[in-house]
């Protein structure tokens, strides 16, 4: 990105709380509360195909998830991610075009189709002038995209923060330290109003890659936004994900999500153990999960993974909208550097997800009393959440479980009264 012009003026003689510059006009519009209530469940194209997206592959990916149960499973959004558009917009109506070697019929009939299935389709662009790819951008141009995507359909909007020009960029702490009012933010309120002002109500992610202290201020103004870089299939990006967010969770609630970003299910050299621990990593803290891989690809293992119900449940849960959070399983617990013990509860009660973030299986446990939400008396019974069965027994308040996790594994439990 280019830096922010050397000069910047100087604000010290303004009343406090008087905003000045763009923030003093830019709009405050609100998100839509047709849409985004719960984290996102669906595919995008990006860790799959990249730059080599079309309609057909698109509509193989929501014929799938009619076939392979995933539609069952509640997976709702097939989206498209870069490089879908002509390089430069038509110049009569300045609207962004579908390229006709890919998407031949345009976006509008990919979108009917995908409709026609009972399922809803998402679409890209940037907060910048061009998208990370280089294709047109939307900063300037927000009422008039805004207005193609409802025109076409489109149920979803992933925004990203490529190219973006030095008078947009924050060069220091904004106004009152509040981020709501920095450049950064206002490119995204600026979509945000312009979706307002649209028909539909469009699903928006705010993919600013954690940047401007976005969880502080992204539910004022999206759905969800992107707290990482971009997601590769690698056990040190699932564990760098999970360590961000741990950080920012009070942001996560009903129309509020972090991003932990795409799904690597089904990509790269992920061990079926590191792949259900990125499964529930996103589950329990309740992120989008957007699948990103060839689903005619995935194994029946892998697709058990993804179609948990028990899991889906929790993080589609329409009472309770806070994640998991870390607990203290048990007297004088080791700290690790990512957190492995998770308690949350759910319209059915409370659930405990433990990680083995070692490279080799290892023994954990946790004191029931311990739990949040358990209490410290009664007998409690427990249920394998990945099995869907009850182990067999109870367990007081006072005793402690314990289990042997496979390394890089994540166990899920739902605890009740016995």
């Amino acid at each position: 990105m280019t830096s922010q012009p050397a000069s910047t003026p100087t604000t010290t003689s303004k009343p406090a709380g008087t905003l000045t510059g763009i923030a003093a006009s830019a709009p405050t519009t609100p998100p839509s509360t047709l849409t985004g209530k719960l984290p996102a469940l669906g595919w995008n194209s990006w860790n799959a195909y990249g730059c080599n997206v079309n309609s057909a592959k698109v509509l193989a990916a929501a014929n799938q998830f009619v076939s392979l149960g995933l539609k069952t499973a509640g997976y709702q959004y097939v989206n498209i991610d870069d490089c879908w558009a002509m390089t430069s917009r038509d110049p009569n109506t300045k609207r962004i075009v579908p390229d006709p070697s890919k998407f031949p019929n345009g976006i509008n009939s990919l979108a009917t189709q995908i409709h026609n299935l009972g399922l809803k389709i998402g679409i890209y662009s940037d907060a910048g002038t061009n998208t990370c790819a280089d294709y047109p951008g939307s900063l300037g141009n927000e009422a008039i995209d805004a207005a193609t995507f409802n025109d076409w359909g489109i149920d979803y909007l992933k925004y990203d923060n490529c190219y973006v020009p030095g008078n947009w960029t924050d060069s220091a702490t904004p106004q009152g330290n509040d981020w709501y009012n920095s450049n950064s933010a206002i490119r995204y309120r600026q979509m945000g109003a312009a979706l307002a002002g649209v028909s539909r109500p469009i699903q928006f992610e705010l993919c600013i890659w954690g940047q401007a202290n976005v969880w502080n201020w992204g539910a004022r103004v999206g759905h969800s936004w992107r707290m990482t870089g971009d997601a590769t299939a690698t056990w040190t990006f699932i564990t760098t994900a999970i360590t961000t967010n741990v950080a920012h969770l009070s942001s996560v609630n009903f129309f509020s999500h972090n991003d932990m970003d795409m799904m690597e299910i089904g990509n790269g050299a992920l061990t079926i153990q590191e792949q259900r621990t990125h499964f529930a990593a996103w589950v329990m803290l309740k992120s989008p999960i957007l699948l990103g891989t060839d689903l005619s690809l995935l194994s029946s293992t892998q697709l058990a993974i993804i179609k948990n119900a028990e899991l889906l449940a929790f993080h589609q849960d329409a009472s309770v909208g806070t994640p998991a959070k870390p607990f203290t399983a048990f007297s004088n617990m080791p700290s690790t550097t990512v957190p492995e013990y998770f308690a949350g509860t759910s319209s059915k009660g409370v659930h405990v997800f433990i990680i083995n973030t070692s490279s080799s299986t290892a023994t954990k446990q946790f004191t029931f009393s311990n739990v949040p939400g358990l209490g410290t008396s009664g007998n409690f019974k427990v249920h394998d959440m990945w099995a869907g069965t009850d182990l067999s027994g109870t367990y007081a308040a006072s005793s402690s479980f314990s289990v042997s996790v496979a390394a890089h594994d994540t166990v899920a439990y739902f605890i009740s009264k016995a």
